[in-house]
């Protein structure tokens, strides 16, 4: 996750320019298997990086047989356990994972950190979005803050993760940079992007705080309207919904989405998954994939990615520590 407000940087630019050149190609024959693993249910974030990486890799001919696993719990934990414990069977297994794996880790959450699996590769980067129902009374994310100034209680915001992680500080961040007091912002839990999806549609919640690829997809379904998204700039899958920094509010946000292997795997078999990942940049199949989903390429491997991890425990700790979430 990088967070950006008034006087904070980001690792963007960093991580941009240390990656690796995406178009390198490598010729090797295509791996035999790869098994995903999806620490949430269906509907969300990680499940569509997960299937949509799927979908490029075997479509452009780089993965023989790919198949897929929902392992919802403890916040991740669970799937993170279960690759940690069975890493003797899981060779062929990538978990997807992103910012969370940093937040619930500092959180104590669960036990494990990135330390305790193989970093293969931070592979996009996907914005924060608030979206309404069609037929809410929110015509624009400034009607949504000017109520919320005036009544903080009167907005309930839903997210597909617990209090305190992503979903919440990134609502946190919008409403703090709009200023208002981010330790009010009222916020609803579910687990995963479908059931707080089912929230924001009951009527149980006001907003919805999610990635901006599922808030494209809940929009083509005709039950949303996405009020603003968290990008430097507009992004062209969507042209017409706004940024925060357009509004007047001084905050952006990408998350970062990427893949762990279990502990223990050889270098050679790394260096197999992150030659995979790698090709799939050049491909038809990947970049319609992309585009349908508005995803950025922010292609970060090996160490890099380890370093990013690093570098990025400490800023979100930071944030997190800021908006009282931690101590």
């Amino acid at each position: 996750m990088l967070f950006k407000t008034a006087n904070k940087k980001t690792l963007m630019a960093a991580m941009l320019t240390t990656c690796l050149t995406a178009g390198a190609s490598f010729h090797v024959a295509a791996m035999e298997s790869i098994h995903f693993l999806i620490p949430g249910g269906a509907g969300g974030g990680w499940d569509g990086t997960a299937r949509g990486t799927g979908e490029a890799l075997s479509k452009a001919g780089l993965v023989d047989g790919i198949s897929y696993e929902n392992m919802s719990g403890g916040g991740g934990g669970k799937a993170i356990a279960s690759l940690v414990e069975m890493a003797d069977q899981k060779h062929d297994t990538l978990m997807v994972n992103s910012t969370p794996i940093v937040i619930r880790s500092l959180s104590k959450v669960f036990p494990q950190s990135f330390r305790d699996l193989t970093p293969i590769a931070a592979t996009i980067g996907d914005f924060g979005a608030f979206v309404v129902r069609k037929d809410s009374k929110y015509n624009s994310f400034k009607h949504v803050v000017a109520e919320f100034n005036d009544n903080p209680r009167a907005i309930k915001i839903g997210g597909g993760s617990a209090r305190g992680s992503m979903d919440h500080l990134v609502a946190a961040m919008a409403f703090k940079a709009s200023g208002g007091d981010a330790r009010q912002v009222r916020y609803v839990a579910y687990d995963a992007g479908g059931k707080a999806m089912a929230g924001l549609l009951s009527g149980e919640t006001t907003i919805l705080s999610t990635g901006f690829s599922e808030a494209l997809a809940l929009a083509e379904s005709g039950e949303v309207r996405i009020l603003v998204m968290t990008g430097e700039e507009r992004n062209e899958a969507a042209p017409d919904v706004p940024t925060l920094k357009e509004l007047g509010y001084d905050a952006s946000f990408v998350n970062w989405r990427g893949f762990f292997a279990a502990p223990g795997i050889s270098d050679e078999v790394k260096a197999e998954f992150v030659s995979t990942l790698e090709q799939m940049y050049d491909t038809e199949a990947w970049e319609t994939v992309r585009a349908r989903n508005g995803w950025v390429e922010i292609f970060t491997p090996d160490e890099q990615f380890v370093a990013f991890l690093e570098q990025q425990e400490k800023e979100v700790g930071a944030l997190m520590r800021e908006l009282g979430f931690l101590k």
